[in-house]
């Protein structure tokens, strides 16, 4: 009998959400700093993807509300913000940096958590 509990109790820990964690947060757009303060990092999956927002559930940054990050192959991510107004908007491609693995570097915008 334990051993059907004890798996049952693995599998709905398995498909809990994660809780989300302080994390320093520095977001950079065309070389501007738009964030550089604590944030929640939520940690999307096992392959480095991972969400940003502000940790009182306002905007993370003026009209930006989440920024997400998915993991496409190692060292490459698509990198999305959600609006305040609900509009999902793609910002391109990024590349895990060589120098700093919290960072993420796109065309136009750069993004770190630590």
């Amino acid at each position: 009998m334990r051993r059907p509990l004890l798996a049952a109790l693995m599998l709905v820990a398995a498909a809990a959400p994660a809780l989300a964690r302080d994390a320093g947060c520095r977001i950079e757009q065309a070389g501007r700093v738009v964030l550089d303060r604590t944030c929640d990092f939520q940690a999307e999956g096992r392959d480095g993807s991972f969400s940003l927002s502000a940790r009182d559930g306002g905007s993370l940054f003026p009209g930006m509300s989440v920024v997400t990050l998915s993991v496409i192959e190692p060292g490459l991510a698509e990198v999305r913000g959600l609006t305040r107004d609900g509009i999902n908007s793609r910002w391109g491609t990024a590349r895990r940096s060589a120098r700093d693995g919290a960072c993420w570097q796109g065309d136009d915008f750069r993004i770190c958590a630590r």
